[in-house]
């Protein structure tokens, strides 16, 4: 496949690579350390190694289910696929599948393993209040995130992070369950003995599995935190990368400032049951003035942020009016 034109991020690339490089280095002593304690761990793993191919493979379909995408034929959006056809043949990429999802938040997200075997989703909403230019630009921010690749990439490094997640369920839902049975029993056979013995393997058990516990909570400490690191400056690569194939930073400016004031007509429900997904989306699913934790974490840079840095941008091409 020739090469696309989205200006390749090259600070991108090495964050990617130095993120999956360390989580791999952190999960190698992760495993190692679950050995060493003889902690029983094939299962967990067989069953993380199977999600992995499950998301790696599945993921498009995986985010239209979870997000009310369906598939739309060229016959049913004939607009959205002359935005998305100009789009692709300016960028020298293959033309993904494209779906809609039918909810009034203004909103869209790329997946897909590679540019091959990709898909672009756009809401109803977004197409409801944007005009022709600014849902171009859009998806010119989406299409490079197909380019980049950095979907994929997202996909294993969030694995990675998940089967910490998972140990530390197994052991917490263990220990309120009776514990994961170390060792086995002691029995009772003598009196005071027997009675101690089964006392001092019960402390062991318990030390064993608080500490695989902690240890596990760290390193998904670890993962949630570079994770989000990638997450965030993928956004500003990607804004970057739409804005220079459109040649106008100004287009995408205007449809994130639009989009970020009409979350807040979003219902409250509407916005919680669509941040698991935040991770995807052009804009994350936050109405305005929300204030959690989740958005001391965001998968995306603060809009102040975006459009600053596109501003520049506008000042580098020479289009600042």
């Amino acid at each position: 496949m020739a090469k696309s034109r989205f200006k390749t991020d090259k600070g991108l690339v090495a964050r990617m690579g130095l993120t999956i490089f360390l989580l791999g280095a952190l999960y190698v002593v992760f495993v190692a350390v679950l050995i060493a304690i003889g902690l029983p761990i094939v299962t967990v793993l067989v069953i993380g190694v199977a999600i992995l191919f499950v998301q790696y493979f599945f993921s498009d379909k995986i985010a239209l289910f979870g997000m009310h995408g369906k598939l739309v034929a060229e016959k049913d959006a004939p607009e959205l696929y002359q935005i998305i056809g100009r789009l692709c043949a300016l960028a020298n990429m293959p033309m993904p599948k494209v779906a809609m999802a039918n909810t009034d938040m203004p909103n869209a997200f790329a997946t897909g393993r590679n540019p091959k075997n990709s898909v672009v989703c756009v809401t109803t909403g977004l197409l409801r209040r944007l005009d022709t230019e600014e849902v171009e630009a859009v998806l010119a921010h989406e299409l490079s995130h197909v380019a980049h690749r950095d979907v994929a990439v997202m996909t294993i490094a969030s694995f990675l992070g998940m089967i910490a997640g998972m140990l530390t369920r197994v052991l917490y839902y263990s220990e309120l369950f009776g514990g994961m049975g170390f060792g086995g029993g002691g029995g009772y056979g003598g009196r005071g003995g027997g009675r101690s013995n089964n006392n001092s393997a019960a402390g062991n058990i318990f030390a064993i599995e608080a500490g695989v516990m902690l240890v596990s909570i760290v390193v998904y400490a670890i993962s949630f935190l570079l994770i989000r690191a990638l997450s965030r400056y993928r956004e500003l690569s990607a804004d970057r990368s739409g804005a220079i194939l459109i040649g106008r930073p100004s287009l995408l400016k205007s449809a994130l400032i639009k989009i970020t004031g009409e979350m807040g007509r979003i219902p409250t429900k509407d916005i919680r049951s669509a941040a698991a997904f935040n991770a995807f989306y052009f804009t994350p699913a936050v109405a305005r003035g929300q204030f959690s934790i989740s958005t001391i974490f965001s998968t995306h840079p603060s809009i102040e942020r975006r459009i600053a840095e596109l501003d520049k941008l506008e000042r580098e091409l020479g289009t600042a009016e």
